[in-house]
């Protein structure tokens, strides 16, 4: 094997213009994926922290996936029944024994669950009214299932059992009203209740529709403002690990019968995004590598050709088809690792570079540049598709240079 690489590497040094050239593009090739894929792959790494950071990794609502069937359909199992306009039974919706269901959760390993009622409300603060969706709350079980307690710029979550009808705003939803701490406001719900309540503390979590349309209040004070004493009409859940999410869901909606939403259900519409983008992303740079290949199929060609009394004096000399396969498939794998090497070292460069691009504004998190991923696994990913690319460039010439006929060729050049 060794003299496979000797023999491999003195070609391709005697043709050291083309094989510079070939070199080159597979490592710009190697450079771009990993400049590229690291950019993508920080943004969307960014964007998924911040919707676990913001949203339950699981929410039990209370609804049914399937709707009960109608005595009508019951009736005539057999017949084409058209059913329009049905309404519900019970006008107030809420999750049945809610306080049960949360004590199984807690039961089960690795898992916090905090039970919640939301609703629409309208905040009127001088003549500023601003509707948002107020969230009541158990601040000990809610601080273990969200990270909205270290979201809090002013105040804390226990506040509110310490404040009168206490309420929890977002900074947007603050701006709007033109309200701060300690300042008081009328809520009125869609019911007609109406309470007049205090800020005991503000929240920014960075997403502009959370903090401009959300508080938080106790749950037994959103109870009598939605007018639904004793009703939860949700349950959040937090896991130890996130990426149990979605089959704890299925196995907690199977066991419960209540409609159950992991993060990735609730954000399915942004990770298909992400796939497009991913697919894009793929497709360039693969074309890039495309390219650089054909550079090798062309140098590992036109050394064939140029090489045929060479070929022939080896396979003289008792070198099977297999051992000129396996030579020529080495240059183009010793090219391709020479590209992937250097698009490495380019890659990490071009990664830097545009770490120190600065923006005029900043992320929640406070950073004001691009978000990289620096993984190893992404320049893993290059050279192994570089080589690879390598590998099948080389396969085409290395074939017709195996099946020469040493004959033919003596006698050719005779």
């Amino acid at each position: 094997m060794f003299l496979m690489i000797d023999i491999a590497r003195g070609m391709l040094a005697r043709r050291r213009r083309q094989t510079l050239v070939s070199v080159s593009g597979v490592a710009l090739g190697v450079a771009f994926f990993i400049a590229i894929v690291a950019l993508m792959r920080g943004f969307q790494t960014y964007f998924v922290d911040q919707i676990i950071d913001v949203a339950p990794h699981i929410t039990i609502k209370d609804e049914t996936r399937i709707p009960a069937p109608q005595a009508a359909e019951l009736a005539h199992p057999d017949a084409a029944v058209a059913i329009r306009g049905v309404k519900p039974r019970d006008r107030i919706r809420g999750i049945r024994a809610a306080g049960d269901k949360v004590a199984m959760l807690e039961a089960m390993e690795g898992v916090a669950a905090a039970p919640v009622l939301q609703g629409q409300a309208l905040m009127r603060y001088g003549s500023r009214d601003v509707s948002a969706v107020v969230t009541g709350i158990e601040p000990a079980r809610h601080a273990r299932v969200s990270n909205i307690e270290k979201d809090m710029i002013a105040g804390r979550l226990d506040d509110l059992r310490r404040t009168a009808n206490g309420i929890i705003i977002g900074v947007g939803l603050a701006e709007r009203l033109g309200i701060g701490m300690g300042d008081t406001l009328t809520v009125i719900s869609p019911q007609g209740v109406v309470l007049s309540m205090q800020v005991a503390g503000l929240f920014r979590t960075g997403i502009q529709t959370v903090d401009q349309g959300n508080a938080f209040a106790l749950l037994k004070v959103n109870q009598v403002l939605q007018d639904r004493p004793n009703v939860v009409n949700q349950i959040l859940v937090r896991l130890a690990d996130v990426t149990q999410a979605e089959p704890m869901a299925r196995l907690i909606e199977s066991r419960f019968g209540d409609r159950t939403e992991s993060w990735e259900e609730q954000s399915a519409n942004v990770l298909t995004v992400f796939v497009i983008q991913n697919a894009i992303t793929y497709s360039v740079t693969g074309a890039i590598l495309l390219v650089a290949a054909f550079g090798i199929y062309n140098i590992i060609s036109t050394v064939v050709f140029e090489k045929t009394r060479d070929i022939a004096i080896l396979k003289s000399l008792g070198f099977t088809e297999g051992d000129i396969q396996v030579l020529f498939l080495v240059q183009g794998l010793v090219a391709g690792f020479l590209g992937a090497v250097v698009g490495c070292v380019l890659g990490a460069l071009m990664i830097e570079a545009l770490a120190q691009i600065r923006f005029a504004t900043s992320t929640p998190s406070g950073a004001n540049s691009f978000i990289l991923d620096r993984n190893w696994r992404i320049y893993a990913a290059a050279s192994f598709f570089a080589l690879m690319a390598a590998g099948i460039a080389s396969v085409i010439p290395a074939r017709r240079a195996s099946r020469l006929d040493p004959v033919q060729v003596v006698r050719g050049a005779a």
